[in-house]
């Protein structure tokens, strides 16, 4: 069954709160000391068109300041909670301690609004360990210079440096050979990069792209600008809302000779899902054209899970740096060397080739035929100082744990009323992600008020579009972990989205009528 059809659009309220934040907070005090005055918190809409008394207003800011999480936090055991023990000193972002306030020059109040950071948006963007901005400020202070290209030793240095990060990302996905590694900006260049060449290469008119409703626009998108220049036509698999995953009947229905491509996430970044990657590779081996190629997006896996190409059976894989530790502007493609070495170059200059004259030039073998120009060097060595780090606590270690953290997540925030989590539900497959919405606040509301009490959530469309018009909603909120957050980062999200709902609720409650009795503007 679908959800609500009605699509919700971003209301006037949050633009208004969002310019209001300091006001709304000393508005939450006076209230509090003085039961005799009414405030407007918001300007007249269609979603808050009343007025509030002063008694409301009071019994609103006590809930907020009085509620408390109902939950089994006690009894929960993790077993590996000690990974966030032990690795949260390394996140300088997520390690403000009290003793720093004298070498931060802060006061106390604004040292606790620093202590009481929540981030729950790493798959977002994951935070960076010192380990990792170590290794690329020692190769701007100790190594910088060009690579490939310099007989002087401080560029063979960088040479080796660079090259290193691509020996770590082939053993960390267990490629077949370190010529299958291509760094590129991101997952959203490597896709794109498989569109343009092999895709232009080797599809032509008619040729069938199966594709899923979840994809993220990075995985889709491209193969629409495809499809508008060889005419290949887009198939889409079903997202089940009443699983929330793939229809695997209905991706096996449309597989045929026809297909020459299919394209998917190995983990829905909305709906936290892992999709059986191995079983689908299985149907379009036995269903679709010979000659099909398949590509993974790994963005929301690669991070979280021990990920082998050789077992997934996979052509491409495309996954980004700064989701897993490392720093932006870098990610990689993996694909079978043969495939690559078929492929024409995407981008044409420097590094890239074998021979030029003023008539023609011919390329070098993969992965340098897609590295055009002066690569993103320090950043590679971040990536591979990243793998280094996560491999120091162990891949199998971080799943377990984020396992742990998954189930509480989801234990937790489906027992908010008024609560619903999109994707699978209580006792099937999930990763520590849960996309959401209220039945009467808006995201943005809810995203808003979180981040005055220090929680960092998203709120939006995630990059999905067409899978959020499958759920009918325009936006969701998300809460996404990583092995740094812990149990009781989850209570406080919960303690806050409990009473920032119950914040919105009174307004929504209020003064039905739309009388307000007499009423001092908050201006």
């Amino acid at each position: 069954m679908k959800g609500n059809n009605k699509v919700q659009s971003i209301p006037p309220m949050t633009r208004y709160l969002l310019m209001m934040r300091f006001q709304v907070s000393l508005f939450l005090i006076v209230a509090t000391l003085s039961a005799s005055v009414a405030f407007v918190v918001a300007p007249r809409n269609a979603r808050h068109d009343r007025l509030l008394s002063a008694s409301a207003i009071t019994a609103t800011a006590s809930s907020l300041a009085n509620h408390t999480v109902e939950s089994q936090s006690a009894a929960i055991h993790m077993p590996h909670a000690y990974i966030a023990e032990q690795t949260r000193r390394d996140f300088e972002i997520l390690d403000i301690r009290d003793d720093k306030a004298d070498e931060t020059n802060i006061n106390n109040e604004q040292q606790q609004q620093l202590h009481d950071l929540v981030y729950l948006d790493s798959a977002a963007t994951s935070q960076k360990p010192r380990f990792v901005l170590d290794a690329v400020n020692y190769y701007y202070t100790h190594q910088n210079a060009n690579v490939h290209r310099g007989a002087h030793s401080l560029s063979r240095k960088a040479t080796e440096a660079y090259e290193a990060a691509r020996d770590k990302v082939a053993n960390f996905v267990n490629a077949y050979s370190r010529n299958e590694v291509v760094f590129t900006s991101g997952a959203t260049e490597a896709i794109n990069l498989v569109a343009q060449t092999y895709g232009r290469a080797f599809l032509k008119e008619g040729d069938e792209i199966v594709l899923t409703e979840a994809e993220h626009h990075a995985n889709l998108v491209p193969w629409q600008m495809l499809r508008d220049q060889v005419k290949v036509q887009l198939k889409f698999v079903r997202v089940d809302t009443s699983t929330g995953c793939l229809d695997l009947e209905h991706f096996e229905s449309l597989l045929s000779h026809k297909t020459k491509f299919v394209s998917f996430q190995h983990v829905s970044n909305v709906l936290g899902c892992v999709n059986p990657v191995q079983r689908m590779v299985q149907m379009v081996r036995q269903h679709a054209s010979p000659d099909a190629k398949i590509l993974l997006d790994a963005c929301q896996s690669v991070p979280h899970m021990p990920v082998d190409v050789q077992t997934l059976g996979v052509d491409f894989l495309a996954a980004s740096g700064h989701k897993m530790c490392g720093p932006t502007g870098i990610g990689f493609l993996w694909g079978r060397q043969d495939l690559l070495n078929s492929m024409p170059p995407y981008q044409g200059g420097g590094e890239m080739i074998d021979t030029v004259t003023l008539e023609q030039s011919t390329w070098q073998l993969a992965p340098a035929r897609f590295e055009a120009g002066t690569p993103a060097i320090a950043q590679a060595v971040g990536l591979g100082a990243a793998i280094d780090y996560l491999q120091q606590i162990g891949m199998d270690e971080i799943e377990a744990y984020e396992h742990e953290l998954a189930v509480y997540l989801f234990d937790q925030l489906s027992q908010v009323p008024g609560i619903t989590i999109l994707g699978p539900q209580r006792g099937q497959e999930r990763v520590a992600l849960c996309a959401f919405v209220h039945e009467s606040v808006h995201p943005s509301d809810l995203s808003s008020f979180l981040d005055m009490e220090g929680v960092a959530v998203r709120a939006g469309h995630h990059c999905c579009q067409p899978l959020h018009h499958v759920y009918g909603h325009s936006h969701s909120a998300r809460a996404s972990l990583y092995f740094y957050n812990t149990k009781e980062e989850i209570d406080v999200f919960i303690d806050k989205l409990q009473a920032t709902i119950a914040f919105f609720t009174s307004l929504e409650t209020t003064n039905v009528d739309g009388s307000g009795g007499d009423f001092v503007p908050f201006i």
